[in-house]
């Protein structure tokens, strides 16, 4: 089990260069993969969102890529003539516009403007920084689920804990249901006494309400479906990927509590089957947490 909350960071140097990778990835209900990285990779994003998709499943993940290349090599500089004039043109037009400024535009100060001088190489991905990236995206990932798997476990202990609760309450409704029928017969008797005062109460009549009040509130097919429910949820959480089996096995837990406080006539039961839907609705929001 893995959750969907976790960070990975992985640097590799290979032939000068170094990239390094940094994944963050929270909780969202499809795979989101964002990309951040330098135009040099831009032709990459779509291997870079494959390499993620074989691990990850679920999730909102950021991706940020950074590179240096410390490599001795020969670079040639082009000058693009019309945006170096552009940028002149521009600043004498505010000079004039504004003639208590100075106008210290230099040479210099225009070799630094975006554009106006780019590398030969500046978008060329070679060999060697194409498999740093993917060498350090890699090593990003496993760090990545590595700290994903810690966090899953954990809260693979804490929702199992929280079935054993949901077990231990639904046995207790199991043991309480029967008496509510009983209850109700016993209680009608004493009603209908106090009512006749003494004229022969009709014992078939009693009989005939409370096991129509008995069918009435009848639960033992919602227990029997939560108890399977319990069975399903503990063989789901032995498997890697579990959120959306999970995330549908919790919404039955819900439908079967609802159903049980609905036709509960007894104030135990009631009570049972709220701390029921209490001990549900913290497993959901675990749920929320796992791929």
């Amino acid at each position: 089990m893995f959750s969907m909350t976790g960070f990975g960071r992985y640097s590799r140097t290979d032939g000068g260069v170094t990239v390094t990778v940094e994944i963050k990835t929270v909780n969202n209900r499809y795979l989101d993969v964002n990309v951040k990285a330098p135009r040099i990779f831009s032709g990459e994003e779509e291997g870079i969102r494959s390499a993620v998709r074989e691990r990850l499943t679920r999730g909102h993940a950021d991706i940020f890529i950074s590179f240096r290349d410390l490599r001795d090599r020969e670079r040639n500089l082009n000058l693009d003539e019309g945006v170096a004039r552009a940028y002149k043109e521009a600043a004498d037009k505010i000079a004039a516009l504004f003639p208590d400024l100075q106008n210290d535009v230099t040479v210099f100060n225009i070799l630094r403007f975006p554009d106006v001088v780019k590398s030969d190489d500046e978008d060329e991905l070679d060999g060697n920084l194409k498999d740093a990236l993917y060498s350090a995206l890699d090593g990003a990932l496993l760090g990545l689920n590595s700290m994903r798997k810690t966090e899953g476990e954990k809260l693979e202990a804490d929702m199992l804990s929280r079935m054993q609760t949901i077990e231990d309450i639904t046995s207790q409704i199991e043991l309480r249901a029967p008496v509510v029928a009983e209850n109700y017969r016993a209680k009608l008797t004493e009603r209908m006494k106090k009512i006749l005062e003494g004229v022969e109460i009709d014992e078939g009549r009693i009989l005939t309400e409370a096991a129509l009040f008995s069918d009435k509130c009848n639960i033992d097919e919602e227990l029997t479906r939560l108890k399977s429910h319990i069975s399903q949820f503990r063989k789901i959480c032995k498997e890697e990927v579990v959120g959306r089996k999970l995330d549908f096995l919790v919404q039955e837990f819900n439908r079967e509590a609802n159903t049980i406080c609905s036709k509960s006539n007894d104030i135990e039961v009631t009570r049972l089957g709220l701390a029921l839907k209490n001990e549900i609705e913290k497993v959901r929001e675990q749920v929320q947490n796992v791929e």
